[in-house]
């Protein structure tokens, strides 16, 4: 199955026309599909003329340049004491939920064998970065998800890199964001007002493949993303698999200049269920093995980074079914609980003693 792709420059036009405040029909048709497409799929392709193919480059072009240090530097942005929420997270410390989580354990046993997930057996064989974009609250209860970030000595370009491609990634997330809303039939801004000084995490991995090159190696265990909505730039080599919200298994393929949304967990609860949480995990296939061959004979880095950014729900807004979703006979499944108390619950699961799970 192929996503399809939204471009959002006509929304985009659309936005910047103060004169006319109303959407055309075929404009709000986009916004349902929009709606239609996370409800259904958990994901969705978007072509975001502010994020080019080229912005998406540099980016990766310098964390494959990072993740290729030695481990004892990339160590010394290491911050354990913040649950790494800011800084480099070690290989072998995230620990996708399946491997804990009984309840998805027993589902496993129930997919049909195509659909079924790699099973992990232990932490995946990936770095990561957490770096934050945007501004953070001068007051919140959640301190240890706002914490300044961390930058690396050698890089220069560093800061400017990271904030630039995180903010153009968060600017196309906020599109989305609108126009989910207008296609569920809520306000605007219902979701882009809550995200608003959001604990916004531009957080790329960094696999190893030229020590993880077996087909079936996980990257990333099947897991949920905890936040509202993710996004990624497409990466230079494959292995994403989600789960339409009907079980089905499904490879992804990003075309050249598009981002990928994915549904996390706050926005299952604001929309009541209406939108799931999607399900994914990056392994090793056939394919990645064909990329890694031609990536040997062009002599590039065999890191496969992923420049994925977790735009959340302000830690200290309320995360609550919205509008008409409140009415949903499933929203008592869903009850009102601050943002930020909701991360900290879902990282405590397998956060322990500094350890965190996929997101």
């Amino acid at each position: 199955m192929e996503l399809p792709v939204v471009d959002l420059s006509r929304y985009l036009q659309s936005s910047t026309n103060q004169s006319d405040p109303h959407l055309g029909t075929d404009l709000l048709e986009s916004c349902r599909e929009v709606s239609r497409i996370l409800k259904e799929t958990g994901a969705l392709l978007v072509k975001d003329p502010r994020c080019s193919a080229e912005d998406n480059d540099r980016f990766i072009d310098m964390m494959e340049t990072y993740f290729s240090k030695p481990d004892e530097f990339k160590r010394l942005q290491e911050r354990p004491n913040l649950h790494y929420q800011v800084g480099v997270t070690p290989e072998g410390v995230e620990v996708p939920r399946s491997l804990v989580d009984e309840e998805m354990q027993e589902k496993f046993e129930k997919m049909p064998k195509e659909y079924k997930p790699h099973i992990p057996k232990g932490p995946d064989h990936k770095w990561r970065y957490m770096w934050r974009v945007g501004s953070r609250p001068s007051n919140t209860r959640f301190k240890e998800l706002n914490s300044e970030p961390v930058i690396p000595e050698g890089f220069p370009e560093w800061k400017e890199v990271m904030d630039s491609w995180g903010y153009k990634m968060i600017s196309a997330v906020e599109v989305v964001a609108e126009m989910a809303a207008i296609g569920f039939g809520l306000s605007k801004d219902a979701f882009t007002s809550l995200m608003k000084q959001g604990p916004h995490l531009l957080a790329p991995t960094g696999s190893d493949l030229s020590c993880y090159n077996e087909e079936g190696t996980i990257f990333a265990g099947y897991h949920y993303d905890l936040n509202f909505l993710t996004i990624h730039g497409r990466s230079r080599f494959p292995g994403l698999y989600i789960w339409l919200r009907n079980g089905e298994k499904v490879a992804v393929k990003v075309p050249v200049g598009c981002l990928l949304i994915q549904t996390g967990k706050q926005i299952e609860w604001l929309t009541a269920g209406e939108c799931i949480a999607g399900m994914h995990e990056v392994v090793v296939t056939s394919k990645t093995k064909d990329a890694i061959k031609l990536a040997k004979e062009q002599n590039r880095s065999l890191w496969r980074v992923s420049s994925t950014l977790f735009a959340h729900i302000a830690s200290d807004a309320e995360l609550k079914p919205l509008g008409h979703f409140a009415e949903s006979s499933l929203a008592s499944n869903y009850p009102a609980i601050p943002a930020g108390e909701y991360v900290e619950q879902e990282l405590s699961v397998i956060n322990l003693k500094g350890k965190k799970s996929s997101t």
